[in-house]
């Protein structure tokens, strides 16, 4: 009986860790990725906290809970499990309940009968590692974001690196802050004033979305150009060093970090580059906030 309570309890205590984890290496990630844009250093640490690593936390506290106060603890487990099966109700069965709802049941239940022992090991588990997770993925996305290079000019800059002349727009309905579906992108684009700065009543067609192509051109980091190439035909793209959100093409406080280009694939879906030059393609209808665009002409425009 001894031995079942404590292989009941082990098996939990594997599984949060696991889950925390898992929450710690993707949470720090993407906070580091799509977060981190606020000027204030307090203001990043609030969102990273709240939101990023928010899971990481849930499961960290849940697991401790339910090691020194078991049936607390299970029943806390279990109504998470219920609390998902609503909240993804409209998500495939398939999905929520052998990878959501069925391992918060298992730890629910196997926490409520199971003892592991010795407790000080399980509650390092379920600590340590996941912070020690944390530590590991979080250096080298923490020290790149550290050094970004920020001019602070958002006005309208001019790339002649890697074969482009281009112009790109300055920030306002040329290169908004909020996210645009791709459609509404080339309608602004349209409408853009010769300076970049307001939205005509008629048609101008000064200004365009960038192609693919252009777009890997003219990414940059540490104000070099990353050598960035696009090969049409099996589209897939290249660089001599990885870009990053910095200037002059991206605005570093802005959480917009994938723009729209004006290659498109169907009537369905164009291709849209994010700030680390990767290219994906995604339907014209999305309108995300962290999807924008950035409007350019030709160099030899004035």
């Amino acid at each position: 009986m001894i031995r079942r309570q404590q292989v009941l309890g082990w098996a939990a205590v594997v599984l949060s860790t696991l889950a925390a984890c898992f929450w710690a290496f993707w949470g720090i990630i993407e906070n580091f990725h799509e977060g981190w844009y606020y000027p204030s250093l307090w203001m990043n640490l609030g969102l990273m906290l709240a939101q990023y690593l928010l899971f990481m936390f849930l499961f960290m506290g849940a697991a401790l809970v339910a090691i020194h106060c078991p049936r607390i603890g299970g029943g806390l487990h279990i109504a998470a499990a219920m609390g998902a099966a609503w909240f993804f109700r409209g998500a495939s069965p398939m999905v929520v309940y052998p990878f959501i709802f069925g391992p918060l049941v298992f730890m629910g239940v196997a926490y409520w009968f199971g003892r592991p022992q010795p407790r000080r090991w399980a509650v390092s588990s379920v600590v340590a590692l996941p912070l020690f997770t944390l530590l590991v993925c979080g250096v080298e996305p923490a020290y790149r974001v550290s050094g970004r290079l920020d001019d602070g000019d958002l006005s309208a800059r001019r790339i002649t690196d890697n074969g482009v002349d281009l112009i790109w727009a300055p920030e306002g309905p040329g290169w908004p802050r909020d996210g645009v579906s791709w459609n509404e992108a080339v309608q602004r684009c349209q409408y853009l004033a010769e300076d970049g700065k307001f939205l005509a009543d008629t048609v101008q067609n000064v200004w365009r979305l960038p192609t693919v192509a252009e777009a890997v051109q003219s990414m940059q980091r540490q104000g070099q150009s990353c050598g960035g190439t696009w090969n049409a035909a099996d589209g897939r793209v290249s660089y001599e060093r990885t870009p990053d959100k910095e200037s002059p093409l991206w605005d570093v406080h802005s959480q917009v970090i994938y723009w729209w280009t004006g290659t498109e694939l169907n009537d369905r879906e164009a291709l849209i580059i994010v700030y680390d030059g990767k290219v994906w393609p995604r339907p014209k209808r999305a309108q995300w906030g962290y999807l924008g665009f950035r409007a350019i002409k030709d160099g030899g425009k004035k």
